[in-house]
């Protein structure tokens, strides 16, 4: 049995909903079963289909973990005795938070038996693509400090819907981050609260016909769903983003999960890099089909 307390977000939000995002890869059939069998609880009481919640509700739920959180196959770019480079699937968080008790750290973690697993940065949760860990402590500290110190690059391909005026740009903002609502604005001028951010994108190719562009994005700055809020405040929406892009065109294209993937890690460390000096000038990517 496993207890959820709904937080802000999920107030006035249907009880499937809630479940289905703490639980990835939970079936839909099995959650319906249970509800028939009444095997769901909120706030003690059984209930027998779907339900609105309330912020602080303490929901119950009668299925056994096998089924609630069948771990994911985690595909392994990169290992050795002080990183981890993985490739995330579509739907789960690098850590723990409010919203999600079912993680990629935790699946790992449980997969692997690792001792000491640490992620160096993180990608949203329905963001796909390359996240990199640190397996011992001095590994994390020297890692943090590289991605501080922008001697770690972190780039990403999406298709977005528009064609860029400029083949290559370096874009600068300022975002504020609404937590509450789980969304961030983006500003042309520095405002109170905002933060300054900068989005380095390339053009791939374009295709006229749609009004569809690839793009490799260089984050200088790493914050919260930036590249998504950004690309949309300049009009190159990501297709599929169901937050910051357009209803509208995401169902015309039949998009339901952002186009949106971290695929490269060029790490350029200065010669004083301590136990990592060998993955100066190194690459990681994976291959992505974006059609």
């Amino acid at each position: 049995m496993r207890k959820l307390i709904v937080n802000d977000r999920y107030n006035g939000k249907n009880l499937n909903k809630f479940i289905l995002d703490s639980f990835p890869q939970l079936n839909p059939n099995e959650l319906y079963k249970a509800l028939r069998k009444k095997d769901i609880r909120i706030n003690g009481i059984k209930v027998s289909k779907n339900t609105i919640l309330k912020k602080g509700d303490e929901i119950s739920i009668y299925i056994v973990d096998e089924i609630l959180e069948k771990l994911p196959n985690i595909s392994i770019v990169y290992e050795d005795e002080n990183i981890l480079v993985v490739n995330k699937p579509n739907g789960i968080s690098v850590t723990e938070n409010s919203s999600s008790i079912f993680c990629l750290t935790s699946i790992l973690k449980k997969t692997y038996s690792y001792n000491f697993l640490e992620p160096c940065h993180r990608i949203d949760r329905n963001t796909k693509g390359i996240v990199l860990f640190a397996k011992n402590q001095q590994a994390l500290e020297i890692l943090l400090d590289k991605f501080k110190n922008k001697e770690i690059e972190k780039h990403y391909l999406a298709k977005v819907y528009g064609i860029p005026k400029n083949k290559t740009s370096i874009l600068e903002a300022y975002l504020f981050k609404d937590s509450k609502k789980s969304l961030v604005y983006i500003s042309d001028i520095p405002k109170k609260d905002y933060v300054k951010i900068v989005t380095e994108y390339t053009l791939i190719s374009s295709d006229l016909k749609t009004n569809t562009s690839i793009l490799d994005i260089n984050l200088h700055t790493g914050k919260t769903h930036q590249i998504r809020a950004h690309l949309s405040h300049i009009g190159l929406p990501i297709l599929g983003d169901g937050k910051y892009g357009i209803n509208d065109i995401n169902k015309k294209f039949s998009k339901k999960t952002q186009e949106l993937y971290s695929y490269k890690l060029i790490f350029k460390f200065s010669p004083s890099s301590g136990i990592l000096n060998y993955l100066s000038n190194k690459e990681f990517s994976i291959p992505i089909n974006l059609k």
